[in-house]
């Protein structure tokens, strides 16, 4: 039998946390993430038994929902991202799919992305750095795509000035890590 363990998107059995004057920046693998895209002529369907899951409608376009456990952010026409604390939700994907049944397409996400916090009063200093995303302009829960260090990433306003989350592919983490606290440690 195989005596598997977990690892974070580093490579680590636990999060990355990286502290500099003003900022915190930590790896946050504790999150499950499902893709939710509504079927052509199936938008209202869609609509409504994601509400009645999530306990929120879904977000409009560059913005983000968040209701109890759950977060739900346009990714696209027609399209969002759901993400929930992975400890009670393991099986999102299969949670979502079964709230919406036939009516969206559902694809689990959780090891396909990364996630980076940064927290603190000087997240502008270092994402101003990073991309081309007016992040002083952003609103609490406002969501942008945007490349940061040549990788496409979502980019989320959790509250206005001091935290921000930064979803990449999983596979870019350490890239994502590395441009994050060379620009942290560089806004010093």
């Amino acid at each position: 039998m195989h005596d598997l363990k977990p690892l974070t998107p580093l490579g680590s059995t636990t999060a990355q946390i990286d502290r500099f004057a003003g900022l915190t920046i930590s790896e946050c693998p504790d999150w499950a993430l499902a893709s939710l895209a509504a079927r052509r002529g199936r938008e209202q369907d869609t609509a409504t038994a994601a509400q009645n899951l999530l306990g929120a409608s879904l977000p409009d376009v560059a913005a983000s929902a968040t209701s109890g456990d759950f977060t739900a952010f346009w990714t696209g026409p027609q399209q969002w991202m759901i993400e929930a604390p992975h400890d009670s939700h393991e099986e999102l994907a299969a949670e979502v799919k079964s709230a919406v049944g036939d009516a969206a397409s559902v694809t689990e996400q959780t090891d396909g992305w990364c996630r980076f916090d940064l927290e603190g009063t000087r997240c502008h200093d270092v994402l101003e750095r990073l991309c081309n995303a007016d992040t002083r302009a952003m609103i609490q829960g406002q969501v942008t795509r945007t490349r940061l260090e040549h990788l496409g990433c979502f980019l989320i306003c959790r509250t206005k000035d001091a935290h921000f989350s930064v979803i990449g592919p999983r596979s870019s983490a350490g890239s994502i890590h590395h441009a994050l606290t060379v620009a942290a440690a560089s806004a010093i």
